[in-house]
């Protein structure tokens, strides 16, 4: 049995890392409020864009783009996002798990086919552990994403798409569907499918100048730059919800450590003064 001085400071050790998990969740909390409004803010737009790429699709005719252009794939990039930090449950693990699915599903291709685009620390030390070298350093746009250096990443993909450089482009990330649900996701992202895109919309009549081909091709390259950058405020959110959930549970799980540290404190040290008592009366019906 351990003796109360040990059990007393494994409920002091357990107390100050209840404390930690509290703050840390408090943090995390905050930042999910602020994440959760800023991918919410942005979704409206991320629809509506879409939404009249969908109609002029639904529309009759068909309208040929060049990030269109399904081909045999030769080439594959890999964009794959994770945090920069840990403590925040599976949700590493998870995409990395995803990445190492993925790249194996090309099997028959080189190694030095498969680009891997990691955005977020984690995933960048997952890549290496795969042998591949990172295709850039993108960590900061992890934990601060802004549009100017999402777009710039996705107009390099495009570039690369358009050259024929690469033959597609996927994306591994986490999406917040609540705080308490984050959604593994693996999706195309080039080509854009656009069977799939006019099955998002109804055909709309649009007064058109200079030509719907010309709109079209205008505004695919916008809604594909405006996609890089809503994934990563999407992962953005499901990180801090991962967080704050982990650091929930781990503050239950403090919680319910001293309450089982402090009924053995107790019964230990009731068991001594037991102990002592009956040491007391044994001597004094000796002394008798």
């Amino acid at each position: 049995m351990a003796s109360l001085k040990e059990v007393k400071g494994r409920i002091a050790s357990v107390n100050s890392t209840l404390k930690i998990t509290s703050a840390m969740k408090m943090v995390a909390s905050a930042k999910l409020h602020r994440a959760q409004g800023a991918i919410e803010n942005m979704l409206p737009y991320e629809r509506k864009l879409n939404g009249i790429l969908s109609g002029f699709l639904s529309a009759e005719g068909s309208v040929s783009s060049p990030f269109a252009e399904k081909r045999e794939v030769q080439r594959v990039a890999i964009v794959a996002v994770s945090s920069n930090s840990s403590l925040c449950g599976a949700f590493n693990a998870n995409v990395a798990k995803k990445l190492h699915e993925t790249i194996a599903s090309y099997g028959k291709l080189k190694r030095e086919n498969i680009l891997i685009f990691p955005i977020g620390k984690k995933i960048a030390e997952a890549t290496r552990k795969e042998g591949f070298e990172p295709q850039g350093d993108y960590q900061k746009m992890a934990e601060k994403p802004t549009y100017k250096e999402t777009s710039d990443l996705a107009a390099r993909l495009m570039k690369m798409f358009a050259n024929h450089e690469i033959d597609r482009v996927e994306l591994i990330y986490n999406h917040f569907k609540s705080t308490a649900v984050q959604v593994l996701t693996r999706e195309e992202y080039l080509p854009i499918d656009t069977e799939q895109q006019k099955g998002k919309g109804l055909s709309t009549d649009y007064i058109v100048e200079p030509d719907r081909e010309t709109v079209v091709n205008t505004l695919i390259p916008q809604v594909l730059g405006l996609k890089i950058f809503t994934v990563l405020l999407d992962s953005n959110a499901a990180e801090h919800a991962a967080r704050t959930i982990a650091m929930q549970m781990a503050t239950d799980n403090a919680i319910e450590l001293i309450q089982e540290l402090t009924i053995q404190y107790n019964k230990t040290r009731q068991q001594l003064i037991t102990n002592e008592l009956l040491d007391m009366m044994g001597s004094e019906i000796g002394n008798d």
